[in-house]
């Protein structure tokens, strides 16, 4: 366990130096999160709808304060299966596909609250109906953080399954492109879950795609009571380990078939 701890921790320091990038993706987010609560605003002036535009402008907020945590992808992974030198990892003495999920969950941590904090402050500061409105209760806020966390082991989960992938076809832009836009719609990020007619909603929120942040977010704002945190985790917690396997699974095989490329 100390060689991947260790490697979440530079992957962490690593994604420190990356202040620019920061700026610029909390500027692009601030003005995204604007401008998708200005469409609501013009869609609920037109016909109001049974949720309340309060409540639409925070799960917008929230989504877009933690988008980094869905798209980041480790690029130097990528470019080590392209070019074969991912055979040089292969001969660490460390499973190969908890160290590159370590990598990828500091990566996508780190990444997050580095641009998470200042934007949910930007965004507590703009008037009712478009910024960030608080917590339905302080267990709520409380229940919302390992659900996140719960999320977040299901988002990298799905990361090392596109990389298995990769490890197949060598390019990781089609089927990255199929499991993004998947996860983009059925995540809420897109459209928020909470807008979908209820029968869509029950079938929907049971898929892990719902668990990344559509779940947290509605413990956050009551869609969801404290008193049934316990069944968001319990789910959570099965799609995590479910595509932790599915990963492990199809690494595994990988390895045992992989021609690598390069010279």
């Amino acid at each position: 366990m100390r060689s991947y701890f260790s490697v979440f921790k530079m992957r962490l320091r690593m994604e420190l130096q990356y202040r620019g990038a920061m700026i610029g993706g909390i500027l692009c987010q601030m003005f995204f999160g604007i401008v998708l609560v200005a469409l609501y605003r013009a869609l609920y002036a037109g016909k109001p709808q049974a949720v309340p535009i309060e409540s639409v402008a925070t799960y917008v907020w929230l989504q877009q304060a933690f988008f980094r945590m869905m798209l980041a992808s480790d690029s130097d992974l990528l470019d080590k299966i392209r070019s074969g030198d991912i055979s040089y990892d292969m001969c660490r003495p460390v499973n190969m596909y908890g160290f590159y999920y370590a990598r990828v969950m500091a990566q996508k941590l780190m990444g997050s609250v580095m641009r998470a904090v200042p934007m949910l402050i930007m965004a507590f500061l703009l008037p009712k109906g478009w910024g960030v409105s608080l917590p339905s209760s302080a267990i709520g806020l409380l229940a919302a953080f390992p659900a996140l966390l719960l999320g977040l082991l299901c988002m990298c989960a799905l990361e090392n399954i596109t990389v298995a992938f990769t490890m197949k076809t060598l390019d990781p832009r089609g089927m990255q492109g199929l499991l993004n836009l998947l996860m983009v719609t059925l995540s809420g990020n897109l459209l928020p879950l909470t807008l979908f007619p209820d029968r869509w909603q029950r079938i929907i929120t049971l898929f892990p795609y719902a668990q990344l942040l559509d779940a947290p977010i509605r413990l956050y704002t009551g869609e969801y009571m404290p008193s049934e945190a316990l069944r968001v985790y319990a789910l959570q917690g099965f799609w995590a380990l479910a595509l932790v396997a599915l990963g492990m699974a199809m690494w595994r095989a990988n390895r045992k078939r992989m021609i690598v490329q390069g010279g």
